[in-house]
């Protein structure tokens, strides 16, 4: 038997990630092999995902990948193991556009059934007219079962699951409130930096209390049919490969597996510290992911070495590419969020500042060369420009308007708060720095 399911609720902050964390630990221990994935471009809750799973998680986004590159990336990383969870983004049907590229269409494209969690605090049986809501909006979506969260007692438990019966939903348990198991957050994702086995272990432990990972499997398990799809298209390695240097420490982490799966098939990949590191190693490319720099700026700041070396390599031609943090590394300075400014590396002319922090997200597409390179913005920082640089390509959002962002220019260097992915093979670097 293989065993499949996605972990969805009606809203965000319903406790997805919680349920799917202690369900990855729980399935583990009876001895199944694991694969979780995580719809939408999230890179914070993969990384912590997939230290659960102990094998990485992979991030599967419609929008971003098109829907024959999910399908294959799905069927590619779940081969190998015998439960392969989904956790779903925002609620079920929320996508870019109605719900398109939501957690209801991956289920759908995939023939995936959902496992709702549905937080019942202040409910009993009226969650049944909720449950039957989201059973029966779209009939190709099949609701498989039922986690109550936020419920601290039997009897109030019984209610619910009679309330899910009466649907036609398996009621598969519930979760009680517990202070210790609480997750603390990070803008849009999680923040665990200490203790993560330790919290992990301890949501398992709080799950297995009153989930029933038994019903669970028995409402998810299939024969072993799922599809074997080839990606060779996507693993033949180059001969003659140039070599690109990654940054990757903990100011520098938001970066997609596949991604650098597909950049160790077209390149000899090396990956470098900007916090620790003195030099830049010898490279063809520099990519400068994503990630928290302004959780480091004063050591950021202190490694001069690293920024000259950085620097002497943008003056004199280097091609690289940044992306929202590394964009905002090679700028001229980097404001906290108490008002103190920090030196960067100073290539670019501009500032960024997170003193008065202004969320901005979304999907994006880079129409450049008339093609089109499709990723997403996510931050609170704000960007101050000296000497307005110059920008290339032309950038809207999933509906087709145009943003304010911006994709930088300098000598051979490519700039912006974008997070593309080219782990689908599209040609984005050999087209930036042909």
């Amino acid at each position: 038997m293989k065993y499949q399911f996605l972990i969805s609720a009606p809203s965000s902050n319903a406790g997805k990630t919680t349920v799917t964390l202690g369900l990855i630990r729980l399935l583990m221990k009876q001895g199944l092999r694991v694969q979780v994935f995580k719809c939408g471009p999230d890179y914070i809750d993969t990384k912590f995902l997939g230290q659960a799973a102990q094998r990485p998680a992979i991030n599967l986004d419609i929008f971003m990948m098109g829907k024959d590159h999910v399908r294959e990336l799905y069927h590619h990383y779940s081969a190998t193991a015998d439960v392969s969870i989904i956790e779903g983004v925002m609620g079920l049907f929320d996508g870019a556009n109605r719900m398109e590229g939501s957690s209801a269409e991956i289920a759908i494209l995939l023939n995936v059934p959902v496992i709702m969690v549905l937080p019942a605090k202040a409910s009993a049986y009226s969650v049944a007219p909720v449950l039957y809501g989201f059973k029966n909006f779209n009939p190709s979506v099949t609701i498989a079962g039922v986690i109550f969260n936020h419920v601290n007692t039997l009897s109030h438990y019984n209610f619910l699951s009679d309330a899910a019966h009466d649907v036609g939903v398996a009621p598969l348990g519930y979760i009680p409130v517990q202070e210790t198991i609480k997750i603390p957050s990070r803008h849009l994702g999680l923040q665990l930096e200490r203790n993560d086995e330790e919290l992990v272990s301890a949501i398992a432990t709080h799950l297995e209390k009153t989930v029933s990972v038994e019903n669970l499997l028995r409402a998810t398990g299939q024969n072993n049919s799922k599809e074997n799809v080839s990606m060779q298209r996507y693993n033949q390695v180059q001969d003659a490969r140039l070599t690109i240097a990654v940054a990757h420490d903990e100011a520098f982490t938001f970066t997609y597996h596949h991604n650098i799966e597909t950049l160790c098939t077209k390149y000899n990949v090396v990956f470098f510290s900007p916090l620790r590191d003195a030099v830049l190693p010898q490279a063809d490319i520099v990519y400068l992911a994503g990630g928290y720099p302004e959780l480091f700026l004063r050591k950021l700041s202190d490694n001069v070495l690293m920024r000259e070396s950085l620097g002497r390599y943008c003056q004199e031609g280097g091609k690289l590419l940044a992306e929202c943090g590394g964009l905002m590394y090679l700028g001229k300075s980097i404001m906290d969020a108490a008002g103190e400014e920090y030196t960067t590396v100073g290539f670019l002319d501009l500032k960024t500042s997170l003193a008065d922090r202004a969320l901005t997200l979304g999907y994006r597409m880079l129409h450049y060369n008339d093609k089109v390179y499709c990723g997403h913005e996510f931050h609170y920082s704000t960007v101050k420009e000296e000497t307005i640089p110059d920008s290339i390509g032309h950038i809207r959002n999933a509906k087709g308007e145009d943003v304010r962002m911006k994709l930088y220019r300098k000598k051979n260097v490519v700039a912006s708060y974008m997070h593309f992915y080219w782990g689908n093979g599209n040609d984005l670097l050999e087209t930036l720095f042909s």
